[in-house]
């Protein structure tokens, strides 16, 4: 038997992009949740560089980051693949989830931060998210013709996004003027319904960091 564990955290982007490489593999796994305000033992034990989620713990080892440990889970597990079998595609792949992990912080301070701070963070959200809008042109995922290792990076624009704008009333993506992002986004969230989290529980919990915003 495969002895897979997950650490984690349910409204955590980063801990959703292993969830979903785990069932795109179709591999069964313990998923144990941990607390942000007191971190375990063993994610301590697991991480002690970082000492974040997400970390894989496969037959006693961790593995910790989370594009490194989807990239360990197709390489280790039969199923669909998640990475181009084209190596400059698999390059392209890496290139779009490298640029998104440096990037994307931006989206998420452009709403939880306010004054000068958050009108920085959403100039280089805006910067970030025109690059993608123009990287899309044309094409239903970032690389290839099916979802893959890219599009499970960009998960925080697919779905924590949508939450952040609503809870906070920041809008960033809209139809008008990002069309390919918007559409891009819309066939995500269709497509991944059975791998995401409930978006009625992620808005309630981001909500209470927004008080003033909260319905």
């Amino acid at each position: 038997m495969v002895d897979v564990k997950l650490l984690g955290l349910w409204y955590n982007p980063f801990s959703h992009r292993v969830e979903w490489a785990l069932k795109i593999k179709g591999v069964e796994y313990e998923y144990i949740e941990d607390d942000l305000h007191n971190k375990s033992s063993l994610l301590l034990e697991s991480n002690p560089i970082h000492k974040k989620v997400p970390v894989l713990i496969h037959n006693g080892k961790p593995i910790c980051e989370s594009m490194v440990i989807v990239e360990y889970i197709d390489e280790t597990f039969e199923g669909p693949s998640i990475l181009p079998k084209d190596p400059y595609d698999r390059a392209i792949a890496r290139f779009w989830a490298k640029f998104l992990d440096d990037k994307v912080a931006a989206v998420g301070k452009s709403n939880f931060l306010k004054g000068e701070e958050q009108e920085k963070a959403k100039k280089e959200a805006c910067e970030m998210l025109k690059i993608l809008e123009n990287e899309l042109k044309d094409k239903k995922y970032f690389v290839g013709d099916k979802f893959g290792f890219a599009d499970i990076a960009a998960n925080v624009l697919a779905i924590w996004l949508g939450v952040f704008e609503e809870a906070s009333g920041v809008p960033l993506v809209t139809s008008e003027n990002y069309p390919n992002l918007y559409a891009w986004r819309n066939e995500y969230c269709n497509q991944n319904k059975e791998y995401s989290p409930s978006r009625d529980e992620l808005l309630a919990h981001f909500q209470a960091l927004f008080p003033a915003k909260a319905k």
